[in-house]
């Protein structure tokens, strides 16, 4: 039996590799944030089994990703496809230092139980050849950097004690509930940490985030479905099981690639979630929130090394998970920080920014930062510290 990992969503996939308990054990995922948190986390599966088409970023990147984690350097890498697909087989064709085989399903999964017997065999064979290069290097922050980062960041916690724990009282006096807040971000290489905040809102504001849609700053439009309409216009002027753009699973629904997009952009579903004029901020919150001082102990997570002074600004879960592959690439591969190029930006803006032009400030800082770029970055967002608006 083989422990499997398989990363998707595709209903009969799952259904038929259950079917087959004795010679498969598999742990599913929906998507490869999810899969590289887990597998970061020491587990190893005998092969991996990933769906080409993702929602949030395809197959082969996930597996670039994947394959830079050491200890999966030789794990077998199957990506499964669900319609025919010429750019998706194409791609793992040229990715063969990724992708050990592509299938079309459905079909005979005890054939994938001989092929990955092989794999393994072939890859114990040859275990001392080095693979070719995956692509994909996961980040390693700069030894300058980092040394900055600990001087910094350990002389502002000495420095800022005082600030520190005054807003400590303030924040218990003011409202019941823990003075840090915690919640789990995706930040270098999706390294998922605790990003610690001075609580800023009121015990159980997470829970009114969905009544609050309306008020996002970066939402495009009113609808509030999330449901998909998978009749897309340009596939029926097509012949029947003909598609014009290749075809995505979502929520157990067959829907093509360009209609799903069309259709995203329709949905009051944004990537990025930020609300101007929160009603869940306390008074509290509202005053550290414009000082920046509910930001201070993110210079614990500097210290710890989740983080660094500068660089992009780490995600919540649910908004990596909803990256796609070419949002992603470039801004997970630079560092994550307390200030970077788009909050300046933002500030300069009174906080008025769309959704693509934050998308393309962080790919552009995480493929040009340099250390004297970041003394630069600091020394244009402490002017922006004390902002008029609530942003």
């Amino acid at each position: 039996m083989f422990n499997l990992l398989y990363i998707g969503n595709n209903p009969e996939a799952i259904s038929a590799f259950y079917d087959l308990k004795d010679e498969f054990n598999i742990v599913q995922l929906p998507n490869g944030l999810k899969a590289l948190s887990y597998l970061k986390e020491g587990n190893k599966p005998d092969a991996i089994v990933c769906e080409a088409r993702l929602q949030g970023m395809n197959g082969i990147e996930v597996g670039k990703m994947i394959r830079g984690l050491t200890d999966l350097v030789r794990t077998p890498f199957i990506v499964f496809i669900f319609e025919k697909d010429k750019e998706i087989t194409q791609a793992a064709f040229n990715a063969r230092a990724i992708v050990d085989d592509i299938y079309l399903f459905p079909f005979d999964l005890s054939k994938l139980h001989v092929r990955i017997t092989y794999l393994k065999n072939y890859y114990e064979t040859f275990k001392d050849q080095k693979r070719p290069d995956s692509a994909f290097k996961e980040y390693k922050i700069p030894f300058l950097k980092r040394a900055f980062d600990i001087i910094v960041s350990a002389t502002a916690l000495l420095l800022l004690s005082p600030i520190l724990l005054l807003t400590a009282l303030a924040i218990r006096l003011e409202s019941k509930g823990a003075v840090i807040y915690k919640s789990k971000r995706v930040g270098t290489g999706y390294k998922i940490f605790d990003f610690l905040k001075f609580r800023s809102m009121f015990t159980g504001a997470d829970s009114r985030l969905g009544d609050l849609k309306h008020l996002n700053q970066y939402s495009q439009n009113e609808s509030d479905s999330d449901e998909f309409d998978t009749d897309c216009p340009e596939c029926a002027k097509l012949p029947e099981n003909e598609f014009c753009s290749p075809v995505l699973y979502i929520k157990g629904l067959k829907i093509c690639e360009n209609w799903y997009i069309e259709q995203k952009k329709k949905q009051d579903a944004s990537t990025f979630v930020k609300i101007k004029n929160d009603p869940r901020v306390t008074k509290v919150g509202n005053f550290i929130r414009n000082t920046s001082i509910d930001e201070l102990p993110q210079l614990i997570n500097v210290l710890k090394g989740d983080m660094s002074i500068v660089g992009n600004r780490p995600l919540p879960l649910y908004e990596a998970e909803q990256l796609t592959s070419d949002d992603w690439s470039a801004r997970f591969m630079g560092p994550a920080g307390i200030t970077g190029l788009w909050q300046v930006e933002l500030r300069g803006k009174k906080g008025v920014m769309s959704e693509e032009e934050r998308k393309a400030l962080d790919n552009k800082y995480a493929e040009t930062y340099s250390f004297w770029g970041d003394i630069v970055l600091i020394f244009r967002t402490i002017p922006a510290l004390l902002q008029k608006e609530n942003v």
